[in-house]
């Protein structure tokens, strides 16, 4: 079976982890700017890791197979200090123009502080300037309903943002409809622990259907499963599911999204 992985953070992963992806079937991977496992100190951390995003992980996809692509931001949980946010977001302009990079993110909310809130108004700005697409966060747990409405106000408020170029990630049964009567696209993280199972996604495309809805691993650096893509599969298909309507969620949905980047090729 043929899939791209829309959210994984390969960084943080092992070349066994791109043979596995490879040998599975995974033929591109789309990499998020996300959190270090540490608070950075300075822009010269983000220009580094901009660097190792842009120029080195793209070729150690390439060998084993795997296009790599990526998206740029400071990350929520560090967005707490707005001058750093300011210096992070002086760089993007920079990097955007790079050929593997599909646009901002994953851009959202950790807590839902006023800082954090303000530094995901500056990323939509600057993100409507450079018309790229967005990848959003959604805080998890008992913050995410109320983090997921405060963020797609503040894209609605950036009207010139269409959200057919917006893509939210990790949803739950609880904020799904409000994403999509919003017109966006949907991301169910398939995570362990904080997240969604197999199980709970399959349930979800039952309910909702499978227009404008990705599955995703997001593995990093903690407990999580990189291969969560093919296991979903795994599900659906015992379900009796059509192998058509699986790939359309995991290969052709990833493709019609990340494409209107203009630089996302198979």
């Amino acid at each position: 079976m043929r899939y791209i992985e829309p959210h994984i953070h390969m960084v943080s992963r092992t070349t066994d982890d791109y043979i596995d992806l490879a040998t599975s079937g995974c033929v591109a991977v789309s990499e998020p700017a996300f959190w270090a496992g540490y608070d950075r100190c300075s822009v010269d951390g983000f220009r580094d890791y901009f660097n190792q995003l842009t120029k080195y992980e793209p070729l150690r996809a390439k060998k084993y197979g795997i296009k790599h692509y990526c998206w740029l931001c400071l990350n929520p949980k560090e967005s707490e200090d707005l001058n750093l946010t300011r210096e992070v977001l002086s760089l993007i302009p920079e990097y955007i123009k790079s050929p593997n990079v599909l646009g901002f993110g994953e851009i959202g909310l950790n807590r839902n502080t006023r800082n954090e809130f303000k530094a995901l108004e500056m990323h939509i700005e600057l993100a409507a300037k450079l018309d790229v697409l967005i990848l959003v966060h959604t805080p998890h747990l008992e913050d995410k309903l109320k983090g997921t409405r405060l963020t797609i106000e503040a894209i609605k408020n950036e009207s010139i943002i269409k959200p057919e170029r917006v893509i939210i990630d990790h949803a739950e049964e609880h904020t799904v409809k409000m994403i999509k009567d919003a017109g966006f696209w949907v991301g169910l993280t398939l995570y362990p622990q904080t997240k969604c199972t197999y199980t709970r996604a399959a349930d979800i495309i039952e309910i909702y259907g499978s227009d404008k809805i990705m599955v995703n691993s997001a593995a990093d650096w903690g407990e999580s499963v990189p291969m969560a893509v093919t296991y979903f599969a795994k599900e659906m298909r015992l379900r009796g599911h059509p192998d058509s309507v699986i790939e359309k969620i995991v290969y052709e949905n990833p493709i019609k999204f990340f494409s209107q980047s203009g630089k996302f090729v198979i």
